[in-house]
């Protein structure tokens, strides 16, 4: 790291201009080729795939994406002549734009059940050529625009349907500068200087722009998600600030002490930087665990998100010390630099009542811990009943087109209109066709089951379609429950002795499909990426317990995280309020994302706490001091990195994306807890508890694992003390 750091301050011109080319020349990139987003949610093992599959092979004109475009008259009837005519004309109109395939009429006979018994409701089904996430946002755009231009003042006229609130989505937008702008703020109270505040700012966004950037083109040549580049931004922007706040922190402090602008910056990287780069080196592995659950929707996102990461890291260790070589000594407060200059070199000693603290932790450790994990398990409670599925439009906000056209449906034909399942069978002969028509009258009999409709098959035809309406909404865990007992008792059924193949499919089906296949491979994702960091800490800390603590301290992080979000979307408190829709289960991938993300940025804590206190350990041998030391030094810089994370993930809530709001909520409040309860009490009352133990490893296993210094060469002299300890009134460590 020194020889990287002095190359970078010496050469800090061209270091700069390196990295200002490569974003332009990714901005370049990425506007002669643009982006190629897929959110393609597949899996091929599924029942739903299957069925898919099936039929795009026997049906290509049925397998693209169906959406409805629903009316409502508040007068009269939809079949009255006026209002027959002006949606005729417009249903006219898109059946012939792009992407459109066919639209079947309520006032065709294949569309005769789609008007509701009061006559005032009615819907059209829009047949898309591809799949939702394949159509081209203008083509859906257009089609919403010749339906919405039907609209009179008694006849309101709404879309549904994935595709539509595929092109009703934005991604992004000003949530990122709230963000960057709250963490400016924070910075600047914490500093006392503006240039210092700036520069973790133009660092993260340095590394997250060239990570989108770079994410876009990325799209290229693997399956990436639409929302990769804002879960991206969301936490490359987080650990960009942060781990450039350690480093000018540190360099601050070298500064304070005499140390010339070269050598305070090369001490800077040498110790804050290489625990950057470990902590960095977290998050990726963290992220990268995903690539284990083999689902290329989740690996896209996961490949993106490490990479953001990944740049974020790479502009603090080479950007930063350029720009800190630039500025000199105005990263320092007027204040300080007028203190250095009358009275000469001083210790930048910590924020007085993180020391005070410290000392009140040290003393009374067992009351503080048993204290810390009440409030931890208070705010995990709601997460035994967390449901995981795939939210509906009935989420959405109630301003969408795509909530009010779920209303509409709902109102006029059933919960269950919003998310008909979808048999397809295969019936090459007579046989098996008869026993298709026998399945179809006995499903009309299934509980939960409120409306059935087949298709009629041609001659020659092999494929045949079933549409199953449940009585339910999509997202209602008695759907779910339907789905389960037509694939395991009602179908077998039929096709017992029959020849008949037939798969439950339908976009309700694959979101189940998609939920049941993530919590299966849950437990194994969670104790991979625990192990992975249980053992990255124990080669840079040479200790059992620390890991032990950290992985301890990281599940109850991700309680909390769950906690949170299943009281605010699954049991609706406040999500209206956000935006975000009304209550409903948590996305299914929402679990796999927060964990990797929470556990990388968990062990970010827990390394930048720990590994000052593993720098006093190896000065003095002791275990009181090194644990007082450490948290006392450290408390304000984390405690100031935990709220700037926090602010930019809350910057998030408000976009009006029910996922990306779920994940603010959760990552925002978790980071908070994280620190402020976990790592400011629970961690060092453990470790006062624990004494030496705390840095033993037995002797062939630290013979096995390679040697890595995380801190750094230590400084010449211990530090000063923090708070000394008071010789009047001994600590009792044992109360």
């Amino acid at each position: 790291m020194s020889a990287l750091a002095r190359w970078c301050h010496r050469h800090r011109l061209v270091t700069v201009l390196l990295w200002l080319g490569l974003l332009v020349g990714l901005g370049a990139a990425s506007g002669a080729f643009g982006t190629k987003y897929s959110d393609s949610m597949s899996m091929p093992a599924t029942e739903s795939s299957k069925a898919l599959d099936l039929l795009k092979a026997g049906m290509p004109a049925a397998a693209g994406d169906t959406d409805t475009v629903v009316w409502h008259t508040t007068g009269g009837s939809v079949n009255d002549p006026a209002t027959k005519d002006r949606m005729s004309k417009a249903l006219e109109e898109i059946s012939t734009a792009p992407s459109v395939a066919s639209v079947v009429s309520p006032w065709s006979p294949q569309g005769a059940a789609q008007i509701s018994k009061d006559g005032t409701t009615a819907y059209a089904q829009v047949n898309f050529t591809g799949n939702a996430r394949e159509i081209p946002k203008a083509d859906v755009e257009h089609v919403v625009e010749l339906a919405q231009q039907a609209r009179t003042d008694g006849l309101d006229v709404q879309l549904g349907g994935q595709a539509v609130q595929n092109s009703e989505s934005e991604m992004g937008g000003a949530s990122e500068l709230i963000g960057i702008v709250a963490a400016l703020i924070v910075m600047t109270l914490v500093f006392r200087s503006l240039w210092a505040a700036a520069l973790p700012v133009l660092t993260a966004v340095a590394g997250v722009g060239t990570g989108v950037i770079g994410t876009g083109l990325l799209s290229h040549g693997m399956s990436v998600a639409s929302v990769a580049p804002t879960l991206g931004a969301l936490v490359g922007l987080g650990v960009g600030i942060d781990y450039a706040l350690f480093i000018v922190n540190r360099h601050r402090k070298g500064l304070m002490a005499g140390l010339s602008v070269q050598d305070s910056v090369v001490r800077a990287l040498n110790t804050s930087g290489r625990a950057v780069l470990f902590a960095g080196l977290t998050v990726v592995i963290a992220l990268l665990g995903m690539l284990i659950l083999g689902i290329g929707f989740l690996n896209g996102m996961a490949i993106s998100a490490a990479l953001t990461v990944g740049l974020t890291v790479l502009a603090a260790i080479t950007l930063l010390p350029a720009m800190l070589g630039m500025l000199k000594l105005k990263v320092l407060s007027r204040a300080q630099r007028r203190q250095l200059a009358e009275q000469g070199p001083t210790e930048l000693q910590s924020a007085g009542v993180w020391a005070r603290w410290a000392l009140r932790v040290q003393s009374r450790p067992t009351g503080k811990a048993l204290v810390a994990l009440l409030v931890m398990a208070a705010v995990a409670v709601p997460v035994f009943s967390l449901r995981l599925g795939s939210s509906d439009a009935g989420n959405n906000p109630k301003s969408s087109t795509t909530r009010q056209a779920y209303d509409l449906m709902a109102d006029g034909f059933g919960a269950g209109s919003n998310g008909p399942l979808l048999l397809v069978a295969e019936a090459p002969g007579a046989p098996e066709r008869a026993a298709l028509a026998k399945l179809v009258t006995e499903l009309k009999t299934v509980p939960g089951v409120a409306q059935v409709a087949s298709a009629p098959m041609k001659d020659g035809q092999s494929i045949g379609t079933v549409r199953v309406v449940p009585s339910t909404s999509p997202q209602s865990e008695q759907t779910s429950d339907l789905i389960t007992d037509l694939r395991e008792r009602v179908v077998p059924q039929a096709e017992a002795g029959t020849g008949l193949q037939v798969y439950v499919g339908g976009a309700t089906a694959t979101a189940a499909d998609f939920a049941d296949v993530l919590i299966a491979k849950l437990p194994v994702f969670i104790a991979i990426i625990v192990g992975l960091g249980c053992l990255l800490m124990m080669v840079a800390f040479r200790s059992l317990l620390v890991p032990l603590i950290g992985v301890a301290m990281n599940l109850l992080t991700m309680g909390a995280a769950f906690g949170a979000i299943v009281a605010v979307f699954q049991w609706g408190w406040g999500s209206e309020a956000l935006g975000a829709g009304a209550a409903g289960p948590i996305e299914a991938f929402a679990p796999v994302m927060i964990i990797a993300i929470l556990f990388g940025l968990s062990m970010d804590y827990q390394v930048f706490l720990i590994s000052r206190m593993h720098e006093e350990w190896t000065h003095t041998r002791d275990n009181r001091r090194a644990v007082r030391v450490g948290h006392g030094e450290t408390g304000q810089v984390i405690t100031a990195a935990a709220v700037i994370m926090a602010c930019v993930f809350a910057a998030f809530i408000f976009g009006g994306q029910r996922m990306i709001a779920e994940f603010g909520i959760g990552l925002a409040l978790a980071v908070l807890l994280d620190v402020l309860v976990l790592r400011m009490v629970l961690v060092p009352a453990l470790m006062h508890r624990f004494g030496a133990a705390n840095w033993w490893l037995p002797g062939w296993l630290d013979r096995l694992l390679p040697h890595v210094s995380v801190e750094g060469e230590p400084d010449p002299a211990p530090p000063l003390r923090v708070v000394p300890e008071p010789a009047s009134e001994p600590v009792d460590a044992t109360r």
